[in-house]
């Protein structure tokens, strides 16, 4: 996948996920108001919209995930901003070299640590944690120990993200404020556990587009359009 590829992919990545949240704003609310100040929903969609208009598609890779990063810290309210826009400006900087196998599972990883180190959860205390780490190491084994390629690295990761979702059903939140709650946060699956699914299933919509058929891997998958276009 060349750079104006990748730069094209981005852009669509973010028009899914802002359309996304825009749908499911209403949802996420209403989770939200069962074990939260309601407005999880509302701030999602305040800080992908701002990321739609500040963003800059013709941008290298690492600077536009970077860019949609900090349009979050700056518009999404509470702990969510710094949760979900501070660690992926952060972790933008894996994609510095551009967007490859490899940095994508780096990528994966610094947001993740990110998260957990600016929220201080762990898995099991009912928060986005308990979507994102199951996701971020079913798509790094996928790769790195099954050797499978990205796509389908990237499909199972949303089925673990999914079921971390379930996860967060049954147990009772010991972090943010549906720790408020104690047992009466127990029977609510997480908002932020959801809208991490959501952002993940609409990376992965995105990247089957453009991923499709790609035998390896992302650098596999040019490899493998240019061995067609020498067969033609």
């Amino acid at each position: 996948m060349d750079e104006d590829t990748q730069r094209e992919a981005l852009v669509a990545a973010l028009d899914a996920v802002a359309d996304r949240i825009d749908r499911e704003r209403d949802h996420l609310t209403e989770l939200d108001s069962a074990i939260g100040d309601a407005d999880h929903g509302a701030n999602l969609h305040r800080g992908f919209q701002a990321a739609l208009e500040k963003s800059d598609p013709g941008s290298e890779s690492d600077e536009f995930v970077k860019g949609v990063g900090m349009a979050l810290l700056s518009k999404v309210g509470g702990a969510s901003g710094p949760l979900y826009g501070g660690s992926l400006a952060v972790a933008s900087g894996e994609f510095e070299g551009g967007i490859t196998t490899a940095s994508s599972v780096a990528f994966a990883e610094a947001y993740l640590e990110k998260v957990k180190d600016r929220g201080g959860a762990s898995v099991g205390d009912a928060t986005m944690v308990d979507a994102i780490t199951p996701a971020v190491h079913t798509y790094k084994r996928a790769i790195e120990v099954d050797d499978l390629d990205p796509l389908t690295a990237l499909s199972k990761a949303v089925d673990a993200a999914e079921r971390g979702v379930r996860f967060t059903t049954p147990i009772r939140a010991n972090k943010g404020r549906a720790s408020y709650l104690g047992w009466r946060s127990v029977g609510h699956p997480d908002p932020g556990a959801t809208s991490t699914l959501y952002i993940v299933e609409e990376i992965y919509d995105v990247a089957a587009e453009y991923l499709d058929g790609a035998p390896e891997g992302i650098d596999a998958g040019a490899e493998a359009e240019t061995e067609t276009e020498d067969e033609e």
